[in-house]
């Protein structure tokens, strides 16, 4: 890696207090540079955080919001959603995905947040949910509760997160989404201000088990405007499904049902608008198609949807005209009877029901007289209308019970449920009847809902519940519900019904009726009559309606005709959508359409103020669809009647959360030790100090929360946010706890595993290696001599030495060589030699490849194309072709292979041959025969018969001569010998293999450390002996002291410390392992090679005081040098390499000691006074040093196994090959090199040792002067060796001129100057 200078200087300047303190992050997260890339927010995401509470401040954060493409705006948890009129890109699956599990506070506003906490919510708490959808029209109602369905459909049922549901799940899953393409086709229209306006309401419910699975649905159908199937305003459509059908129906619909292009029917061609940019018809009429087949309605259905829809068309295309009389008549009965064909009913009686009405009269409740009565083109037209509008609303209604039948034959027992509102909003148009105060109507109860719940509920709650609080004013909607939906004071749905119930058969009697009675609610404030019209000040707005047709409409009653036109009908599918009849008998006043609608209203308010409610509130940003302009004025209006500003105040004061103490206790107890244990509740005291314990342990701050009479308060939706996330991880916490008791369960299982797995491989290692050798000595059969080298303990037969069956680059290119498929194994791979004659010259051996796998053998040779090494296949020998192989009785490593071919013979020299045998007959079943003996007979090429002879000659040490047709060897070992047993394994202490290290670290030994005593051999530089440092080869006694310094050292006799000498190890000669010897008096093999060089013989010592004593017996017959002498003073005991060396080298195993320790008896010695610091003898020298080589030219490899080089390259050779090619090593890679471009590099002398320091002259004692050296000076000049430098290799006559001699010569001065000195004896 390099370092930068930028980031060098940086730690330079840091220093080294920097360094050694790296930095803490704290739980600080490291910074993101995206975010310096990220979009930059417009306003702010919640509008609680508004500096200024004004309807002006909302609006401009809404439009600085919009301008960023930002539509999604929080106040608290209610969510504002701006229409953006095109698409954002921001309903990916992706972008659901990311805010699933995520609090609100999480992520960005989106409609995917409030699905996620209504979901989450219903889980957490077994509270059925419901989202009220709420804003005019074309503001996006229908897109948001699409949205909806879609995440809880993603979500739900799915607890892992894999996405892994049941299939019963996905059918309900599928269904629900299917609802929406088939409801949007038959239940939206295009209109002035919304291209896919919903021209009714719909309040679906999701039904979810104990698991949050979907498991049924059920829709309820609110206002449908049917009377859009007959007329609409210019630049307006008709419903969806009309212009689906007639662009895309199929071939046989067309046939069947005469259906023609949208511009032939006056239903659908009549406002002039036949297409919407933007709304594809054929795409949505396949998929309301495609969603007919997932909620599972028949082919047979299908057909008579369409039918009635053909019906429909076609009876808007009948036309009437005024005859004489003034009556109506059928201008083309041709397009009556197609609907009679449709209808299933006689031409005639569809004849009379359009141009004619029954009426009868009654006397004092008895049947009077029944009458036909003719009808003008007016009224014909209307009954024609009426037919058609009684046709499609009651097959709308069908359709809903059959989406609920399907829906609800797949549940079960619901556990809670999520409900979504998607109703039209409030409407002002020029003119507004009937329908738009019914629809106005509904939005005034959602409004009032919200109210409730948010503004009138939140403050009368903290005031029961004694709450710290100030009251904020709202204008209350309830006076305004009251208007329409009141019977005492009668309202207006009310004086409707008294109008219709007094003028029911004149609507215009009817309607002035209605006006008179509306006199009596001129004392509401928010009504006022003007003339033909009133005027209601709606929450949205002031909307005049008209009073004409609105008593007509309100009546909503089909005529006797129409019904005994429909029962006339041989389809049963029309019969089906009039199931209900009036009663004739009945004298109870059947309920009106405002009757409906207020019990329909009052239905679905119950539903929602039993859930949890979640809000959205739409708002259109202008009236000409445009996905750019933002119309401040229309934007501020709706913020004023939707309430936002107060909205917003409520939350800044108010408390985000809150709940029964008995719930919070039951949801939150986990947090606090006081209330749990292991789960479990145990908290003795009431519900309240409980609720309060957890507030207090969980350290929210007082401020945040407040406990009332019997609900507690959290302030902040954060503090709520954290107390889940605390919930949530102490199951985290537990789970893992038991995780973590189990691993340790398993760990302890499987190491226990290994252990016993380990001890049974540990007994049975080698065994197949011993069963291999024993099975090569059946077949040798004691007839041959042996390799001390194949006798060793642990000989391992590894069969593939080359690693052809590995991944080395050596494997694959001999596999290659051979051709060999991949997964054809080799038993035996090894370099071998084989006999090559020579015309008119000896054989001669040359480097072979011997392979073999399970059916040939495989000889491969090397030769040199091109100044290149290229290995190739010479032959390849069929297992099935030897017939016996041949080897002599020496110990000689020659194999003849008897094949009987033309090739003749391969006489092969292979180190392995023993091994090489016992895998052929393996291989063969044992059918080759093996012929040992002195002689043996091979045939050449051409069927030349040769022979080869064996004889012994003890000149040759190792190996085998051939020359001249006669194998040269020395003697072996006998025939009769058996491998070495397996050398016992050093005992350990047991310990899991999982605390095992690598590499051990070094242990602090226990025993006392010995006192290290300097000498002058250190002064002058020699190595430390084998293994370990300077310490170590010094001889030492055991104290705990560390080295004195010079200056106590350099004192006199008095201040000399005498060291007794500890007794004498028993059983050997008390020297450390690489020190003793044999008890003989020459060196013998016992003996390290590097003493047995050193010590060349007995060195005779100078000639020594007389009161020197004699060497005793024991040191004349050991072996070891007289200047070793001092040998039978107690050493330490047997210490490790490790603590020996240095702790960056360490090994854990002890040096064994040899066994000619054993060999012969020890003999005490007395002991004798301690020394200075005798220098042991030289360690061994270093592993031979590799001769360098420098390139002289560039070299690119163009084959594997070879090394490229680059001028001025050093390299160390490792092997040379007569082919011209070396094997050379670079730093840690290895390979071949052509030996021209190579040049070797001259080694630099050694260096001479320095010459020794100059003894110091003394004046006292003449005699013993000249080899006297003060304590002083020995002591001063030595430094301590370094324990990491790299051993340096000491050959006899390094470190003094004079060698041995001269060392001993001079030991024997400074002892007998120090026992003067001390008055000791020598």
């Amino acid at each position: 890696m390099v370092i930068s200078k930028r980031a060098g200087g940086r730690r330079a300047a840091g220093g080294a207090a920097a360094q050694a303190a790296p930095p803490v992050n704290r739980g600080i997260a490291k910074a993101d540079w995206r975010e310096g890339f990220k979009k930059p927010q417009a306003g702010v995401s919640d509008m609680t955080l508004l500096t200024q509470i004004t309807n002006e401040a909302v609006n401009d954060n809404l439009h600085k919001r919009f301008s960023n493409a930002e539509i999604y705006t929080y106040i608290g948890n209610v969510l504002i959603s701006v229409n953006p009129f095109r698409d954002l890109g921001i309903y990916t699956d992706e972008i659901l995905r990311s805010y699933r599990g995520k609090n609100r506070l999480e992520m960005p506003p989106h409609v995917y947040a409030i699905a996620e906490g209504a979901y989450y919510n219903m889980l957490a708490y077994k509270e059925n949910q419901c989202v009220i959808i709420s804003g005019e029209s074309g503001a996006g109602k229908t897109e948001a509760a699409k949205r909806i369905m879609q995440y809880i459909a993603a979500v739900s049922g799915d607890t892992t997160g894999t996405g892994s549901t049941s299939s019963g799940i996905h059918t309900i899953k599928d269904m629900v989404l299917a609802t929406n393409p088939l409801l949007e086709s038959f239940g939206c229209a295009k209109t002035l201000r919304n291209n896919n306006s919903s021209r009714h309401g719909k309040y679906l419910e999701i039904m979810f088990d104990a698991n949050g699975s979907p498991v049924g649905a059920t829709i309820t159908n609110y206002l449908l405007e049917k009377a859009r199937v007959v007329g609409q305003i210019r630049n307006e459509r008709n419903f969806h499904i009309f212009y689906q059908l007639t662009k895309a129906a199929s071939p046989q619909q067309r046939e069947l049902f005469g259906l023609q292009g949208p511009e032939a029917y006056a239903y659908t061609a009549d406002s002039q608008c036949l297409d919407v940019p933007g709304i594809d018809d054929h795409a949505d009429f396949a998929a309301a198609f495609e969603a007919m087949r997932i909620i599972g309605l028949t082919d047979d259905e299908q057909m008579s949807m369409v039918r009635m829809l053909a019906t429909i068309l076609w009876l808007g295309n009948v036309h009437f005209v005024e005859n004489a009389q003034g009556d109506a008549e059928l201008a083309n009965p041709d397009v009556t009877a197609f609907c009679a064909y449709l209808l299933e009913v006689d031409p005639s009686a569809v004849q009379r029901a359009l141009t004619q009405r029954i009426m009868e009269t009654q006397r004092g409740g008895r049947r009077g007289s029944v009458y036909e009565v003719p009808l003008n083109p007016t009224q014909a037209a209307a009954v024609r209308d009426a037919l058609s509008k009684a046709i499609y609303n009651n097959l709308f209604d069908w359709i809903v019970a059959r989406i609920n039948r399907s829906l609800q034959a797949q549940s079960q027992t619901a556990a809670s449920v999520i409900g979504v509102l998607d109703i039209y909003g409030f409407e002002i148009f020029e003119n507004n009847s009937f329908e738009q105060l019914c629809i106005n109507y509904v939005n005034e109860k959602l409004q009032q809902i919200f109210i409730e719940l948010t503004l009138k509920k939140e403050q009368e709650e903290y005031a029961q519940e004694q709450i710290q609080w100030t009251p904020i004013q709202y204008f209350n909607n309830k006076i305004v519900c009251d208007l329409i939906e009141a019977k005492r004071p009668p309202g207006i749905f009310s004086a409707l019904n008294d109008a219709v119930a007094t003028a029911h058969a004149d609507s215009s009697a009817a309607d002035n009726s209605f006006m008179q009675r509306t006199s009596m609610l001129s004392s509401n404030p928010h009504f006022e009559a003007r003339g033909s019209k009133f005027l209601v000040r709606h929450y949205a707005g002031d909307v005049m309606y008209n009073v004409q047709g609105m008593t007509e409409k309100n009546k909503d009653a089909l005529l006797k005709d129409i019904l005994n036109l429909v029962d006339s009908s041989s389809n049963a599918f029309l019969i089906g959508l009039f199931p209900e009849r009036p009663d004739p008998n009945s004298k109870k006043r059947p309920p009106s359409a405002g009757d409906r609608i207020k019990a329909s209203a009052n239905a679905l308010v119950d539903n929602l103020m039993q859930a949890q409610p979640s809000y959205i509130r739409t708002i259109k940003p202008n009236q000409n669809k445009s996905p750019t302009e933002y119309d401040t004025q229309a934007v501020l209006h709706q913020i004023k009647y939707l309430g936002l500003r107060e909205n917003i105040r409520v939350r800044r004061a108010g408390f985000a959360y809150r709940n029964t103490f008995e719930k919070i206790v039951q949801r939150f107890y986990l947090l606090s030790r006081a209330t749990s244990y292991a789960g479990d509740y145990i908290w003795q005291g009431d519900a309240r100090s409980g609720c309060e314990r957890i507030f207090l342990d969980t350290g929210i701050a007082r401020d945040e929360w407040q406990l009332g009479v019997t609900k507690g308060f959290i302030k902040n939706p954060e503090t709520l946010f954290a107390l889940e996330t605390m919930r949530d991880r102490y199951w985290h916490n537990m789970a893992m706890r038991i995780q973590r008791a189990w691993r340790a369960f398993m760990r302890r299982r499987e190491e226990s595993a290994r252990r016993i797995q380990r001890a049974w491989r540990r007994s049975r290692e080698g065994h197949e290696f011993l069963e291999l050798r024993e099975y090569g000595h059946q077949l040798l059969a004691g007839r041959k001599e042996r390799r001390r080298f194949s006798l060793i303990s642990m000989r391992r037969f590894m069969g593939d030495y080359l690693d052809l069956n590995g991944s080395s680059a050596e494997g694959r290119m001999l596999r290659a060589s051979a051709n060999l498929p991949p997964n054809e194994p080799i038993v035996f791979s090894a370099r071998a030699q084989l006999l090559v004659s020579r015309l008119g010259r000896t054989s001669i051996p040359s480097p072979r490849f011997l392979l073999m796998s399970p059916r040939a053998v495989y000889i491969l040779v090397t030769h040199l194309v091109n100044k290149r090494p290229q290995t190739t296949c010479e032959r390849v020998i069929p297992l099935s072709t030897i017939r016996q192989v041949g080897l002599s009785t020496l110990r000689d490593d020659w194999i003849v292979l008897q094949v009987g071919t033309d090739e003749g013979d391969p006489l092969l020299h292979c180190d392995f041959k023993t091994e090489f045998v016992a895998y052929l007959l393996q291989q063969t079943g044992g059918r080759t025969h093996v012929v040992i003996a002195p002689q043996l007979e091979y045939v050449r090429k051409g069927r030349k018969k040769a022979h080869v002879s064996f004889r012994k000659d003890e000149s040759i040490p190792v190996g085998d001569v051939y020359k001249s047709s006669i194998v040269s060897v020395g003697s072996g070992e006998p025939p009769t010998s058996v491998s070495r047993p397996p050398a016992k394994k050093l005992p350990r202490s047991a310990q899991p293999s999982t605390k095992r290290r690598t590499t051990s670290r070094p242990v602090t030994s226990r025993r006392p450390v010995p006192t290290v005593l300097p000498t002058t051999t250190a002064s002058r530089g020699l190595p430390p002996a084998p293994g370990g440092t300077a310490s170590a080869s010094a001889l030492a006694v055991p104290t705990t002291s560390t080295v004195a310094p010079a200056s106590s050292a350099s004192g006199n006799a008095s201040g000399a410390r005498h060291v007794p000498a500890p007794p004498p190890v028993s059983g050997g000669s008390g020297l450390p392992p690489y020190l003793q010897a044999p008890a003989t008096s020459a060196p013998s093999s016992g003996m390290p090679s590097y003493l047995q060089r050193a010590v060349p013989a007995a060195p005779t010592a100078p000639a020594a005081p007389a009161a020197s004593a004699a060497p005793t017996a024991a040191q004349s017959t050991s072996g070891i040098p007289s200047y070793l002498g001092s040998s039978t003073t107690k050493l330490a005991p047997p210490v490790t390499v490790q603590q020996l060396g240095s702790s960056s080298t360490a090994q854990t195993r002890s040096v064994p000691a040899p066994p000619s320790a054993s060999a012969t008896p020890a003999v005490a010695t007395p002991a004798l006074a301690p020394v200075k610091a005798a220098p042991l003898p030289p360690p061994p020298p270093t592993g031979r040093r590799l001769p360098r080589y420098r390139a002289l030219y560039d070299f690119e490899t163009q084959e594997a196994g070879e090394l490229p080089l680059r001028t001025g390259d050093i390299v160390e050779l490792e092997e040379k090959e007569e082919n011209g090619w070396w094997l050379v090593k670079k730093g840690s890679t290895e390979g071949w090199s052509p030996a021209d471009y190579l040049e070797l590099i001259a080694e630099p002398a050694a260096a001479k040792p320095r010459p020794p320091p100059p003894a110091k002259p003394a004046s006292a004692k003449p005699a013993a002067a000249p080899a006297r050296v003060s304590q002083s000076s020995v002591t001063s000049s030595w430094t301590p060796p370094d324990s990491h430098a790299a051993p340096v290799a000491v050959m006899p006559g390094m470190g003094d001129p004079g060698g041995f001699a001269a060392i001993l010569a001079r030991k024997k001065a400074e002892r007998a100057a120090a026992a003067e000195q001390a008055h000791v004896p020598e």
